[in-house]
């Protein structure tokens, strides 16, 4: 006997209840509808109770997981966001609660828990936030004018062949060493070049490559070839503000004194927070651009970071400078800590 439909067992159940209406008996129907006289008693019975013939949702099996052992693995998590599943489901065995480690996951993300990588941000002690409140709250009414005055600076490493590439991808399988579905490596990394490049609100300034090792002395080089002309070039006020982090090779005594004498006023700088500094959004467009071009050796990389830092819009440079109170807002919101900028 070929199984009825969902449609066809409903019209079933619904002929049995208006033969029933009409004064027939058990017998009479099974027999008009070729039916056990059991099945008949049933649809009726069930129509009598619920005023429906339609199947009602069942309860289902009961969950192993009880409200106790819920609000544990709430408060677990809560309190130690790396809880692994296999921990949690250790410690609801302390409870003689067993589950799968899946049925943990499951439950969890019902409760708006949901497993993620976490995000990068750089370690910050008491005085930093301090100092990143301070800073924010210092600068959080000054004028546009002041921010757009501002020769932005920074370094960045581009790699040739980094994470910065990685994705998934879509393969078939056994096709995991096909040229298309590998990302190429190179014994020691295969290259990556240290670049310093600025910026202000009226579009991006000089990018410098920086040959062999960074130190005060090339600092100091780099400042005296690119900080004047891009300023020049950008045309920013008299009034203008150098903005570097406070790595030691920006605040070494040589530099500042090489500072003092070439007469630029540098903007104080809360230490660990580039999230404080824009220039971090175009270093992630830059690298975006230059890994979408696919630099096959270090010459190409070079060559590929000049062209695309030429090629910023100063548009996208005039928006991350007239959105910068939101970012000073955001440190004050976070007290001073990490924030998603």
């Amino acid at each position: 006997i070929m199984p009825r439909s969902k449609e066809i067992q409903e019209q079933m159940r619904t002929e049995v209840i208006e033969i029933y209406q009409s004064g027939k008996g058990y017998k009479a129907i099974s027999k008009a509808l070729g039916l056990q006289r059991t099945t008949v008693r049933a649809i009726i019975h069930k129509w009598q109770k619920h005023g429906t013939v339609v199947n009602l949702p069942r309860s289902g099996r009961p969950t192993k997981i009880t409200p106790r052992a819920q609000r544990r693995l709430i408060r677990e998590v809560t309190k130690d966001p790396r809880t692994t599943s296999k921990e949690l489901q250790a410690s609801l065995a302390s409870i003689k609660v067993s589950v799968h480690d899946s049925t943990i996951r499951k439950r969890l993300g019902k409760n708006g828990l949901h497993g993620r990588f976490p995000r990068r941000k750089p370690l910050l002690s008491k005085k930093n936030i301090r100092a990143r409140l301070n800073f924010a709250k210092k600068h959080l009414n000054d004028c546009q004018d002041f921010w757009e005055n501002t020769l932005w600076t920074d370094e960045t490493k581009v790699e040739l062949f980094g994470r910065q590439m990685s994705r998934y991808i879509w393969r078939k399988r056994n096709t995991a060493f096909q040229k298309k579905n590998i990302i190429p490596t190179v014994k020691y990394g295969g290259g990556s070049v240290m670049v310093w490049g600025c910026f202000a609100a009226s579009g991006p300034g000089r990018l410098a490559v920086i040959d062999g090792t960074m130190n005060s002395t090339v600092y100091q080089k780099i400042l005296k070839e690119n900080v004047r002309p891009s300023v020049r070039q950008l045309k920013l006020k008299r009034s203008w503000v150098l903005q570097q982090d406070n790595d030691p090779k920006h605040t070494s005594k040589s530099t500042s004194e090489w500072l003092k004498k070439n007469k630029m006023k540098t903007l104080e700088w809360p230490s660990q927070s580039p999230d404080l500094n824009p220039i971090e959004m175009l270093w992630h467009d830059l690298k975006k651009a230059v890994h979408a071009r696919k630099p096959s050796n270090k010459a190409e990389l070079q060559q590929f970071c000049k062209d695309e830092w030429a090629k910023i819009p100063p548009e996208r440079c005039k928006r991350l400078i007239a959105s910068y109170r939101k970012c000073l807002i955001a440190v004050i919101a976070a007290k001073g800590g990490p924030t998603s900028y």
